[in-house]
């Protein structure tokens, strides 16, 4: 048996992953989908305060509390600056870093940063009128399928702007784990992520994998997830678990 942590994406939540959630289950595996401070049912505790540190605490707490070790740790989007925090703190307890069409980020990078000066101003005068917090980035924008698109807008919820500021102390390259996986979404609606695609592709630290698919893959494709997820089981638990 595998333990798997999924952390999801800016304006939604652990909701996002529940089709994929179930078929690792089903696969005999255990999977934990934590929602981070402000967002989805904890958008109750939602304030301009919360930053990158605060998320990376939400995910180093579950495990901590759940005493988990030798994780799969699955990072989407703005998730992949959240797990490589989570890396540079207990990077011991993680087996691979899997960066789900995310930001892949170097020692002092913050996602405003990478994303550079024209959206970093949009968002901050957005912010700035909106108590330091960004609206959710419409469904559409992302590519995701008509089915869920509606229910993705219906859920998504304003996000901190302070956790876009922040920067991570540590690279995704440099954090003390085992394996790093990058799986790149070629039809997500837009050029976000094509610069650590091919930065990542020919680097021999990475296992880089491609998937025909909107941004939001766990909703667009979450069978192929489910697979490239399953392919970082080390194989003497997947031997074990027939057994």
């Amino acid at each position: 048996m595998a333990t798997f942590v999924l952390v999801h994406g800016a304006f939604q939540g652990g909701w996002v992953y529940a089709r994929v959630a179930r078929m690792l289950r089903k696969a005999g595996h255990e999977v934990y989908t934590p929602t981070l401070t402000g967002l989805g049912e904890r958008s109750h505790l939602a304030n301009h305060a919360i930053n990158l540190d605060t998320h990376i605490q939400d995910i180093v707490n579950v495990f901590k509390y759940e005493d988990l070790t030798d994780v799969i740790l699955c990072g989407h989007s703005y998730g992949g600056l959240v797990i490589t925090g989570v890396a540079g703190e207990i990077g011991d307890r993680i087996r691979t870093l899997f960066y789900l069409d995310a930001y892949a980020p170097a020692k002092g990078q913050s996602l405003l940063a990478i994303t550079g000066a024209e959206m970093s101003l949009a968002v901050l005068e957005q912010a700035s009128g909106n108590e330091g917090m960004i609206s959710p980035i419409p469904a559409a924008v992302f590519n995701v399928n008509l089915t869920d698109a509606p229910r993705v807008d219906a859920m998504s919820v304003p996000h901190p702007l302070a956790s876009f500021v922040q920067a991570v102390r540590v690279g995704a390259e440099s954090v003390p784990v085992a394996s790093r996986t990058y799986v790149f979404a070629t039809a997500n609606g837009g050029d976000w992520f094509v610069s650590t695609h091919a930065r990542l592709k020919d680097d021999p630290r990475w296992k880089v994998r491609t998937v025909a698919s909107g941004h939001n893959v766990m909703l667009d494709n979450p069978e192929e997830l489910a697979s490239l997820l399953l392919e970082e089981v080390p194989m003497e638990s997947a031997i074990s678990r027939h057994c």
